[in-house]
């Protein structure tokens, strides 16, 4: 692998930093305008409650099939035009899903999927390789804008279906992709930069998929991505059956959950400096997730408080996996590998999620069950920060 010595330029690393963030922008509307219309898209389209399940899991399915692949066309065409590619997938498939009867919504969303995942995998790797003495904050700023892009599709589905129909408020979202690769676009013209600081991969040949440590970390971050999208597919509905929470409500709270995931993620890179040693952090990220799935179940009134506390420890959560990554990964192609399997098998994992709350709530006739049982994967989680916490290669 080769030497990587040439810095960065000031003004080249802040173009750098403004560009992947722009990007991470677009990564999440795609999939959290789907929940807040969800109840509309399964009314008009005819499908039930594992069926909607199933298609909020698509996209994750999507995630796990493509993450692994992504490397490969990284190493192919560039990191630059691998991510302005899947740009312009994303924004072709976000404006036609809507449009073309069931299967092509179906198609449509797991093309969406496939798109995102080249974002999910490759902008966390663009991040180290510039920022390789600042992973976290880095990272934390990244997955706020993750966050703030999730939150407005959330808050702004709802009236966008008042105001013409579903399928608009999901297609608009297509949009926003086009004007984000164009801003992209120019780093596809030119070489890929160095990194910030000289990087030597003197890393053993063992492959990423028989190392116990990036087990942890997968284990973690699919978790992690399990509660995620039990909350952004299934909170409003959650809230209505079980709170007596307004569909319009229920959008804001899926705001909130997204603003306060942001506040999160920029809040627990302090807990991740440690070198060797990121216990405290990735422990303090997962528990409010348990609380709030616990929340919901013994105080659903409540709905608006465990929708703020989910969310700070979504955001808390994702910005300690995606850290975990770059600080287990030792240089950038394996770092882009593990990236790559953590998110494959961590969405495997989080894919079962929504699919299974439809199944067992449709069986047991309500919610208890279900949030029970995300309760206990919930808590693995906290066990796994404890576990994995800690760099003991």
């Amino acid at each position: 692998m080769a030497v990587l010595t040439e810095p960065v330029t000031r003004e080249r690393s802040a173009l750098i930093t403004a560009t992947a963030f722009v990007v991470a922008l677009s990564l999440r509307p795609a999939l959290t305008a789907v929940g807040p219309v969800l109840p509309r898209i399964g009314l008009d389209l005819h499908l039930g409650e594992a069926a909607q399940g199933l298609l909020g899991t698509l996209p994750l399915l999507a995630f796990a099939v493509a993450s692994p692949l992504v490397h490969l066309a990284s190493r192919r065409f560039g990191m630059e035009r691998a991510v302005f590619v899947s740009l312009l997938v994303l924004a072709l498939s976000s404006a036609l899903r809507p449009y073309t009867g069931q299967a092509g919504l179906w198609i449509g969303t797991a093309v969406v999927g496939a798109a995102i995942a080249v974002g999910n995998v490759l902008v966390p790797v663009i991040i180290k390789r510039d920022y390789a003495g600042n992973v976290s904050r880095a990272t934390g700023v990244y997955t706020a804008f993750i966050t703030g892009g999730a939150a407005i599709a959330s808050i702004l589905a709802v009236p966008i279906a008042d105001a013409v129909d579903w399928r608009l408020s999901l297609a608009v979202w297509g949009g926003l992709a086009v004007l984000v690769a164009v801003i992209w676009l120019p780093r596809t013209l030119s070489p890929e930069p160095m990194p910030a600081a000289s990087v030597k991969d003197d890393t053993p040949p063992v492959s990423v998929w028989r190392q116990p440590t990036a087990w942890l970390v997968t284990g973690f971050m699919g978790l992690q991505s399990t509660s995620f999208y039990l909350f952004v597919n299934w909170l409003p509905t959650i809230e209505i059956s079980t709170g007596g929470v307004s569909e319009r409500a229920t959008g804001v709270h899926l705001f909130l959950f997204q603003v306060f995931g942001l506040i999160g993620g920029l809040s627990i890179p302090f807990l991740l400096k440690h070198p060797t040693n990121q216990r405290a952090g990735l422990m303090t990220a997962s528990t409010p997730i348990l609380v709030a799935l616990l929340g919901l179940l013994l105080a659903p009134q409540l709905a608006i408080v465990w929708a703020v506390v989910g969310g700070l420890g979504q955001g808390a959560g994702l910005v300690a996996a995606l850290s975990l990554i770059s600080l287990r990964g030792r240089g950038h192609h394996e770092t882009t590998q593990l990236s790559g399997m953590a998110q494959a098998v961590g969405y495997t994992l989080a894919a079962a999620g929504p699919v299974v709350a439809g199944y067992l709530t449709q069986v047991t006739g309500g919610w208890s069950t279900t949030l029970i049982v995300f309760a206990v994967l919930s808590a693995t989680q906290v066990t796994l920060g404890f576990v994995a916490g800690r760099d003991n290669r």
